[in-house]
């Protein structure tokens, strides 16, 4: 039996997910208090109609202290069941946004209290569980289509772990630094088409913007240094026990050389037959 736990901040698409695992055929509870996790899995368990596959989402609604969440899953795994944890994560400017158009009020906001404050008490209070998740999923410029898609491939057939990912996003630095990447690199040093009117407003996808990248032969010097890290590396962390690794690419706006590079990383790992997923958080910025 294995159990998925979603969680993460509010806002961030919980319910949508709960959706997509709920069409994947995962029996979902939300909200099922802590202490009751252990009790559900033997009821689960001694079922006539066995449940597979259990997604619960459980966040801020149950208290900000979770060694008791982590308690009862050690309980629920010495009873044979296995467990994930799916954390969806979400920058600020876009859970307001969010909030705004919903015209909804975060479940931690107070009297006098702002929905940053609100927003970013609530990060704090999840920042162990996050630590602890085994999916990490950016929502920040994610269509619900597009978060579909992700847990599609996260958890179609592959809740045990023995599908790696690979997830390659360009970004901007002038837009921060992607909270969730587990590695960081800077390609602002390759040959900026910014500054070619006839490039500037195109992006990194166009095959005129990627040849002005790749002119000179340094971004070729950087893919194969590049690619041969990423290669070492891969094996590495998949027999560690890691279950997806986010490698961000970061140029000045995301847009041009970031954008380049990301693909044809993706590309070189798809010729590998890893599992790939690309994003371009900043391009149409």
């Amino acid at each position: 039996m294995y159990f998925l736990i979603v969680s993460g901040m509010s806002g961030a698409g919980k319910s949508r997910a709960v959706a997509t695992l709920e069409d994947l055929g995962y029996y979902c509870v939300d909200n099922l208090p802590i202490s009751l996790i252990p009790r559900f899995a033997e009821i689960c368990l001694a079922a006539t109609e066995r449940y597979e596959r259990v997604a619960l989402v459980t966040d801020v609604r149950a208290g900000g202290d979770f060694q008791q969440l982590f308690d009862s899953l050690d309980s629920i795994k010495s009873m044979g069941c296995d467990y994930r944890i799916l954390f969806l994560n979400t920058d600020t400017p876009t859970l307001i946004r969010r909030y705004k158009e919903t015209r909804r009020k975060h479940p931690l906001m107070e009297k006098g209290m702002s929905m940053t404050a609100a927003i970013e008490k609530e990060r704090e209070m999840l920042s162990g569980l996050r630590d602890r998740a085994d999916f990490v999923v950016d929502t920040t410029g994610l269509s619900a289509a597009g978060l579909r898609e992700r847990l599609l491939t996260l958890f179609s057939g592959t809740e045990s772990g023995e599908v790696f990912e690979v997830i390659v996003q360009s970004f901007g630095f002038k837009y921060g630094i992607p909270p969730e990447s587990d590695l960081v690199f800077d390609v602002r040093f390759l040959p900026n088409p910014y500054y070619e009117m006839s490039l500037r407003e195109r992006n990194g996808t166009d095959p005129e913007v990627r040849d002005y990248v790749f002119r000179g032969g340094t971004a070729d010097v950087l893919m194969r240094y590049l690619t041969g890290m990423i290669d070492f590396l891969l094996p590495r962390y998949i027999a560690e026990g890691k279950a997806n690794l986010i490698i961000s690419i970061g140029c000045t706006g995301g847009k041009h050389r970031s954008v380049a590079i990301t693909e044809a990383l993706s590309e070189h790992l798809r010729r590998k037959e890893y599992g790939v997923v690309t994003m371009h958080r900043d391009y149409q910025r």
